[in-house]
């Protein structure tokens, strides 16, 4: 039992070590990124009419004419305090700007990743059993198409078809122009805040912007769950157990189903994180085409006035956010497959 324990909180030890040590090289990459970019902070929070000796003491102020060691191991102290500077884009603290942006973007990515790990799981098998016949040449057909055509493309065609077209969809924007205020922002979360609030109405309208983008984008991401589930499904069904269970009177949706996509969800959960992930940082352009004020327009505003403090914090939160999906991995892997323990 002592061994068993020991065992156990060397692993959990060993566990945590690699996370720190991965987020440490995470903040020595952002600090870099920070450094390496042609921007001046300083130059870009005074303005360039700023005399010279305004200029200095806010270039002192930042801490820029210290050695480099020194400048790293100051913004380290600040990230550990949750300090990660002003925005000169919005005069507020960027951890504020990005509490506030980001739900935007987690409502659109959780809405995708659901349509596109429930398209692309569903497609991804249907090929694999009929491999070679005609449902799995079209399927490949629209998975190429997918991955091939230029998301804000789509997202064009989108609001031209579905908006302005047949009206079925709404356009622009996270809900109508006629419902910004009505509801009080408790979580930034639209549809969580509206729901809250009784605003059945604003929740609606917020489900009516969100199902276009939300759609186009786990279309897109749903291309590579598909090939990814097709891959996984090919392996298994090749396997004796698949034979073995069809001659022992299993029928075929049971083969396939409980056998041999039980025997991938391990493999589909880090594929669908990782989707995921991508989601979250990707969003750039389908928020641009559809005017969706998330994470992903916050750093593109960001980066094309140099703001550095915000690029920087979203560069290390994309990160931040990439590790903690891949340690959830491990957890789901755990409950799927108990064998891992």
């Amino acid at each position: 039992m002592a061994i068993e324990l020991k065992r156990r909180l060397g692993g959990i030890a060993g566990q945590a070590g690699s996370i720190a040590v991965t987020l440490f090289g995470l903040l020595i990459l952002t600090f870099a990124i920070g450094r390496i970019m042609p921007n001046d902070p300083a130059r870009a929070m005074v303005g360039e009419d700023a005399s010279p000796e305004v200029y200095r003491a806010v270039y002192e102020q930042l801490g820029l004419d210290r050695p480099m060691w020194e400048q790293f191991l100051l913004y380290l102290r600040d990230v550990l305090q949750f300090d990660f500077g002003t925005s000169i884009r919005s005069g507020q603290p960027v951890l504020h700007d990005i509490l506030h942006v980001l739900p935007a973007t987690i409502e659109l990515a959780t809405f995708a990743i659901i349509f596109g790990a429930s398209f692309g799981i569903t497609l991804g098998v249907m090929a694999a059993v009929n491999k070679d016949r005609w449902p799995d040449h079209l399927i490949r057909v629209i998975s190429l198409m997918g991955h091939s055509m230029p998301i804000f493309w789509t997202g064009m065609i989108g609001l031209l078809v579905f908006y302005a077209g047949f009206g079925w969809v709404g356009g622009s924007g996270r809900m109508s122009q006629f419902y910004i205020g009505l509801v009080p922002e408790r979580t930034n979360f639209l549809l969580i805040d509206s729901a809250l609030a009784g605003e059945w109405e604003v929740f609606r309208s917020a489900i009516n912007h969100i199902i276009l983008p939300a759609s186009l984008l786990g279309y897109s991401s749903s291309a590579y769950i598909t090939r990814m589930t097709r891959s996984f499904m090919l392996d298994q069904l090749g396997q004796e157990y698949v034979t073995t269970a069809r001659v022992k009177g299993l029928s075929k949706r049971q083969t396939i189903w409980r056998h041999a996509f039980g025997n991938i969800r391990v493999q589909l959960v880090t594929i669908v994180a990782l989707a995921y992930g991508a989601l979250l940082e990707g969003a750039v352009l389908i928020e641009a085409v559809f005017a969706w004020p998330g994470f992903g327009q916050y750093l593109t505003s960001n980066l094309l006035i140099g703001d550095m403090n915000a690029v920087m914090t979203c560069v290390l939160l994309v990160g931040v956010i990439f590790i903690g999906l891949n340690i959830l991995s491990d957890v789901l892997y755990r409950i799927f497959d108990p064998r891992t323990k």
